[in-house]
């Protein structure tokens, strides 16, 4: 369990069963399928089969199952999102993806949580975490330079790299 305090408190703690259902509930409130979760077939929405493969798709990567730990995000006791850190083949190299619900976004939580993710990371000895979105995710670009990523953009794709320990 981790904290920052910049305006409010923001906690990573890894994901268990209570949490991943906290999680579902959120996601299911704020969130759209395909914005938290590998897609799933069939019609739109939280159908009962996507809830259950969200189930599936958290409790596979609990305590660091296929080398990915999940963390949910919360904002004074509230679970407000999911943060996730996976080590790649590349020694010292791991990668990154988060989401938020809609109510919590654009209030520097994305920031803190990084943050914190980017202070696990280097503990475990990852000198770099990359993370990659989209051009039109101005949100996601703006929380990962302010924690102090490099852009590489296409037309498709941005992909940032940063190192666990700034030289800013």
């Amino acid at each position: 369990m981790r904290d920052t305090l910049l305006g409010v408190i923001v906690r990573l703690t890894p994901l268990d069963e209570a949490l991943t259902e906290d999680l579902l509930t959120v996601a299911v409130a704020y969130a759209e399928p395909d914005d938290v979760m590998p897609p799933v077939e069939g019609p739109p929405g939280w159908t009962d089969a996507r809830r259950t493969a969200f189930r599936a798709f958290h409790r596979s990567h609990a305590d660091g199952a296929k080398g990915t730990l999940m963390y949910a995000i919360q904002l004074r006791g509230e679970t407000v999102g999911m943060i996730r850190l996976r080590r790649l083949e590349e020694p010292g190299t791991a990668e990154t993806g988060m989401w938020l619900g809609r109510h919590m976004r654009s209030q520097g939580i994305g920031v803190d949580a990084l943050r914190i993710l980017l202070d696990i990371a280097a503990e475990a000895g990852i000198q770099k975490v990359r993370a990659d979105t989209t051009p039109d995710n101005t949100a996601a670009i703006r929380a990962l330079t302010r924690c102090g990523a490099t852009l590489t953009t296409t037309p498709t794709k941005v992909t940032a790299e940063i190192p666990t320990h700034p030289t800013a």
